[in-house]
Order: C-alpha cells, then sequence, then structure tokens
C-alpha cells in the first residue's frame, strides 16, 4: 500500500468523518459505492476501494498517486456527493 493511502492517512479520514454527523450517511454510501464486490476474496481481505479506483482518485485530485490524502479534501468530496445526492 502506498504512503498516500496507509493506515495512518485512513484513520485521519475516519476521524475527521466522524466529527461530522451529517456526513456520515453520504460517508457509508459512498464507501459502499467504491467497495468491490467480492472484497473477501482479493487481498487485503478488507472492505476498501480498489486499488485502481484509489490510484485515479489520487491522480485526478492531487497529480500524484504518491500524494498523501487530506483529511480535508475528502470531506469537500464527501460534502458534493451530499449535494449531488439530494439534487438527484
Amino acid at each position: 500500500m502506498s504512503p498516500a493511502v496507509g493506515a495512518k492517512a485512513g484513520a485521519q479520514v475516519v476521524a475527521a468523518v466522524a466529527r461530522r454527523p451529517r456526513l456520515w450517511g453520504t460517508a457509508l454510501r459512498q464507501w459502499r459505492r467504491t467497495t468491490p464486490r467480492g472484497w473477501w476474496r482479493h487481498r487485503p481481505f478488507l472492505p476498501v476501494p480498489g486499488a485502481g479506483y484509489l490510484h485515479f482518485r489520487l491522480v485526478t485530485q492531487y497529480g500524484s498517486a504518491e500524494h498523501r490524502i487530506e483529511p480535508d479534501d475528502v470531506l469537500n468530496y464527501l460534502a458534493w456527493c451530499h449535494r449531488h445526492d439530494a439534487a438527484a
């Protein structure tokens, strides 16, 4: 796993989302949407987004797959998803 999506970055994102109850439902929806089907059959045997998806998101967001995930950027993304889902 690259440093950008390591355990520390993941914990920081989870902590940031946990402090914003308004985004909990959106975060769960996005987590479910981005977790590959049959995730339990492949390493790392965790319900996390696929490596290809994470690579794509990091490169399109930061220009590099090695850039560390910024919790504020995840919160902005979830807020956008929340508004988008509400408008649909």
